[in-house]
């Protein structure tokens, strides 16, 4: 990092205490942008206040990681979102003053330095590669998420309110099975399914499994039940 110097204060500084109070602001403008998504979605007032408390018991920092995993499994939530609009709201709540407002918009420096760093934060997406006709997953730091060792591999984006991490629908020996996203490829459910398909409300799988059609609940237990309580 270039050291701060008189010549270049003006280029270079970031007050410590505007750079976290907007970070926080920032954070409480992406959870409104979700909850305003979950309604949109036509999710329930229950799937709303469910999504809030559990965004309520973290740091600031914890927020934003999960609100990053969220948007990378609802990826909707981000489109046509205008992120100057959400960096304005923030500041807007951090200034005291119409005029101070007006100053910080008016400095382009910090308005790039702080857009790009909500992108940095919050758009953190994976992608799917291959290697020796196998396929796997890196995050955004191109880390490998799960191991290219699947014939198939199928990242669920769906709508889940609860911040919880979602298994990845895999192939492996013609055989079908959810692996999670951890960086240890840990298995929800074996590779024992003809068939896995994605559904849009718990439980999240339906699976074809020796004739049988069924669900896959969180733990990875197959039910032929109608349904499954959560």
């Amino acid at each position: 990092m270039q050291e701060i110097t008189a010549e270049n204060f003006d280029a270079k500084y970031v007050d410590p205490v505007e750079e976290r109070q907007i970070d926080k602001f920032v954070c409480d403008e992406m959870g409104r942008q979700i909850h305003r998504y979950i309604k949109a979605m036509k999710g329930s007032k229950k799937m709303m206040e469910k999504f809030e408390e559990q965004l309520s018991t973290l740091t600031i920092p914890e927020k934003e990681e999960a609100i990053a995993r969220y948007i990378d499994l609802n990826r909707k939530v981000v489109s046509g979102l205008d992120l100057k609009i959400v960096l304005t709201r923030a500041m807007a709540n951090y200034c005291d003053t119409f005029s101070y407002l007006l100053t910080l918009v008016n400095d382009k420096r910090k308005m790039v330095y702080y857009l790009n760093r909500i992108k940095a934060k919050y758009l953190q997406f994976h992608t799917v590669f291959e290697e020796n006709g196998k396929f796997g997953i890196k995050d955004f730091k191109n880390r490998i998420l799960v191991k290219p060792e699947y014939d198939f591999l199928r990242t669920c984006y769906v709508y889940v309110d609860d911040l919880q991490q979602m298994p990845i629908i895999a192939q492996k020996n013609g055989k079908m099975g959810l692996v999670l996203p951890d960086y240890q490829d840990t298995i929800v459910a074996d590779f024992v399914y003809d068939d896995i398909s994605l559904r849009d409300e718990y439980p999240y799988f339906e699976a074809l499994k020796d004739g049988e059609h069924g669900y896959i609940d969180k733990q990875g237990q197959f039910c032929v039940c109608e349904s499954i309580d959560e």
